[in-house]
Formats: structure tokens, C-alpha cells, sequence
């Protein structure tokens, strides 16, 4: 039962990050409430696929897999491009904690003289600046290959 409420929070709060990210860019009143629904969906199951042993990487690339199937199904509704579904619900996701780990290593690794700390902080760059890489990469993936699948729905959400 705590396993399922911790699922809803992290889709949740998904959810209203991504209304928020998707206010940017002026969709129509009605696409919120997708964009919230698909980054809760694609969040939750990024989270319980880490929950399980996956790795974030592959978990991630996963959620964006079906992030980009649920925009697909529903941009003919809103008549509006998968992409202003898609995107918004991704942002979420963003390993933010991997790219600041990144630039504190590369900034302490900048800071020191001594051979073995450098090496240390550069190993640390290198993991976290590869991994937040890998990361946005796989979700840039996984959010367009169903776009490609299903390229005369995707393309045909917008007609009336």
C-alpha cells in the first residue's frame, strides 16, 4: 500500500511540473490536463521500474517510451502535435542531480593540485557527466521512435 502512494506522489508532483513546463509554451487549455496525466504516467513508471532493481538509464528510456506512445494517443484530441505533449512531460525527468554532480566535480576538480584528488573529481565527472548525457539521449530516443512508428497518426493529430 506505501508502495502505491509513493508511486501517486512522484506522479504527482510530475505532473505538476509538467503543467508547469508546458505553460511556456502556450498549448490550449486542454492539453494540460494530458501533459499532467502523461508525466504522472511515464514518471511513475520510471520510478517503479527503479523501484525494482532497473537502472535509471534503461528505466528512464522506458518511461519515455510510453510518454511518447500516451502523446500519440492523445494529440488527436486536443488537436495538437504529440510534441506538446511529449516534451513537457519529459522535462520531468531530467536527471538534474547527475548534471550538478557533473559541475561540482569539474569545479573541485579544478580546484585541486594534488594528482590523486584531481584524479578522484575527474573520475566523478566523467560518471555523472556521462550518465546525465546517456541519460537525456535515451529519453530523446524513446520519446520519438513511437513519432517514427506511428508516423500517420502522429502526423495527422492536428487535422480536423
Amino acid at each position: 500500500m506505501m508502495f502505491l502512494l509513493e508511486i501517486f506522489q512522484d506522479g504527482f508532483f510530475a505532473a505538476i511540473a509538467a503543467v508547469g513546463f508546458s505553460a511556456i509554451a502556450h498549448p490550449p487549455r486542454a492539453a494540460y490536463k494530458y501533459c499532467a496525466l502523461i508525466a504522472a504516467v511515464g514518471h511513475g513508471i520510471r520510478f517503479m521500474l527503479m523501484e525494482y532493481g532497473m537502472h535509471i538509464i534503461a528505466a528512464a528510456f522506458a518511461a519515455s517510451l510510453s510518454v511518447g506512445m500516451l502523446a500519440i494517443l492523445f494529440a488527436p484530441r486536443v488537436k495538437c502535435p504529440p510534441e506538446t505533449f511529449s516534451f513537457p512531460s519529459l522535462l520531468p525527468m531530467i536527471p538534474g542531480i547527475y548534471a550538478y554532480r557533473a559541475v561540482q566535480a569539474l569545479v573541485l576538480c579544478l580546484m585541486q593540485s594534488e594528482k590523486v584528488f584531481f584524479n578522484h573529481y575527474l573520475y566523478l565527472l566523467a560518471y555523472n557527466g556521462l550518465t546525465a548525457t546517456i541519460i537525456i539521449l535515451g529519453m530523446v530516443v524513446g520519446v520519438t521512435i513511437p513519432i517514427f512508428l506511428f508516423k500517420r497518426l502522429s502526423f495527422s493529430a492536428t487535422k480536423g
